[in-house]
């Protein structure tokens, strides 16, 4: 059986699965990731862009922080997909309990996801720091400079900047959903930013499924390691149950 088959065995088999994922679900959506060698580590900027999209940074350079944010943090247009839509539907089928995402993009809930547990925040939150007022993306992406409410306040994007915690109700709701889950699939993601990467430390069944386009420093952890990009791999999925399914609504041929 390859690495692919099992997968859907397991998948078929299973009644609480929770996904983890990291910017690699997004790439095939045109969304660059981080850490790649096109990512946006190793773009060239005035500042490397872990100081720009940092707490500090924002406070100091509002201005330069959300120049970077509108030109390289959205963007527009993305649409969800295989890895997306193939979670929508097993989350619709009963058989997947959450999604855990790092992403801040909402191409889970654009797919069809329902519980999704974004620990680093969204775009397509922001709000008033001095009101609190609730803004959609639309409000960044009309403006220039830095946003500003009708009270004065800036409007700060409703995203997790390094220097800043994750929201505590959120991670445990994560533990919760982990620690309940009968399989666990991580995938698009090279396990190193913590504490996110540490959730993986809660699941104690014996399905623990790595998929991601290179190798994660917990692959020998894993009960089952798939090292191809997570949408291919969704994309085959969904392919392979469509086949089955209609494998299964022919009816007999009568010799």
């Amino acid at each position: 059986m390859t690495p692919k088959e099992q997968l859907r065995e397991w998948i078929r088999e299973s009644r609480r699965i929770v996904f983890f994922g990291g910017a690699g679900v997004s790439t095939e959506s045109g969304i660059p990731d981080f850490r790649s060698q096109d990512g946006l580590y190793h773009q060239q900027y005035d500042y490397p862009p872990e100081i720009i999209i940092s707490h500090s940074f924002y406070e100091r350079n509002p201005e330069e922080f959300f120049r970077f944010y509108r030109n390289k943090m959205i963007v527009t247009g993305a649409k969800p997909n295989a890895a997306h839509l193939a979670l929508a539907a097993l989350e619709k089928q009963g058989k997947l309990s959450a999604v855990i995402t790092q992403n801040i993009d909402g191409l889970h809930q654009m797919a069809g996801s329902r519980e999704v547990l974004e620990l680093h925040g969204s775009i397509h939150r922001n709000y008033c720091t001095r009101c609190h007022k609730f803004y959609g993306l639309q409000k960044i992406l009309e403006t220039e400079g830095v946003p500003r409410c009708g009270c004065g306040g800036i409007i700060k994007p409703d995203v997790v900047l390094y220097e800043e915690g994750l929201d505590q109700r959120i991670l445990q709701k994560a533990v919760s959903y982990i620690r309940g889950a009968d399989m666990m699939i991580i995938g698009g993601t090279s396990l190193t930013v913590y504490p996110a990467a540490g959730l993986i430390d809660y699941y104690r069944g014996n399905r623990l499924v790595l998929i991601n386009k290179s190798a994660t420093a917990r692959d020998a952890h894993a009960d089952l390691v798939i090292t191809d990009p997570i949408g291919e791999v969704f994309r085959e999925y969904l392919t392979a149950e469509a086949a089955d399914g209609n494998a299964a609504r022919q009816p007999d041929e009568k010799l």
